[in-house]
């Protein structure tokens, strides 16, 4: 058992006979009246998010939690196929359940998260910086970098992000995968 005291960002409850993750929290302390916990969590379930406000001092129904390195393979009808590293076994997951499906590229390892008491897998990590290469975008303009000023670009994974003019087709750069923001040229 937890409290809200224990609350952080990826710890896992069972909250509504659901198994939830925390995105984001926080403790608030109004003048008047007693303290509470906002929080934004993300259903384990179907990736749906959840804002609920807990008292402070309320008890949550924590869940154990073991992470577990697999290679991600391909993408089909049935989801996305990973493999486990050491016993090659296969694990389909919905894309609903992984962090951010549009940066995965065959062969990148991924943490997915399992439930220890249930053995069952609940959602997948997707590391938080990827190297992708630029496959389209507009050309670029040379000595342009002084403004902040940012073009689309699709990357060999298919997704699309903004990043700045100078930016070619065939560049590698760094994506953030939280939030799908460009971070750098890859060195």
């Amino acid at each position: 058992m937890a409290s809200t005291s224990d609350i952080k960002n990826g710890l896992c409850i069972t909250h509504n006979h659901a198994p939830y993750q925390i995105i984001e929290f926080l403790h608030v302390k109004p003048g008047k009246g007693a303290a509470f916990v906002r929080t934004k969590m993300r259903n384990l379930n179907d990736g749906r998010v959840l804002e609920h406000t807990f008292p402070s001092g309320a008890k949550l129904d924590d869940i154990r939690i073991e992470y577990r390195t697999y290679q991600f393979l391909y993408n089909d009808a049935d989801g996305y196929h990973f493999m486990n590293m050491e016993s090659y076994e296969q694990l389909p997951m919905a894309k609903e359940l992984i962090n951010a499906p549009g940066f995965l590229k065959d062969g990148m390892e991924c943490m997915v998260l399992f439930h220890a008491d249930e053995d069952r897998p609940l959602s997948v990590e997707v590391p938080q910086t990827v190297v992708m290469e630029v496959t389209y975008t507009e050309p670029g303009m040379k000595g342009n970098t002084a403004t902040n000023t940012l073009k689309p670009a699709t990357v060999e994974s298919g997704a699309e992000i903004r990043v700045p003019l100078f930016i070619e087709i065939g560049e590698k750069i760094v994506i953030n995968t939280a939030d799908g923001t460009y971070k750098e040229r890859a060195k």
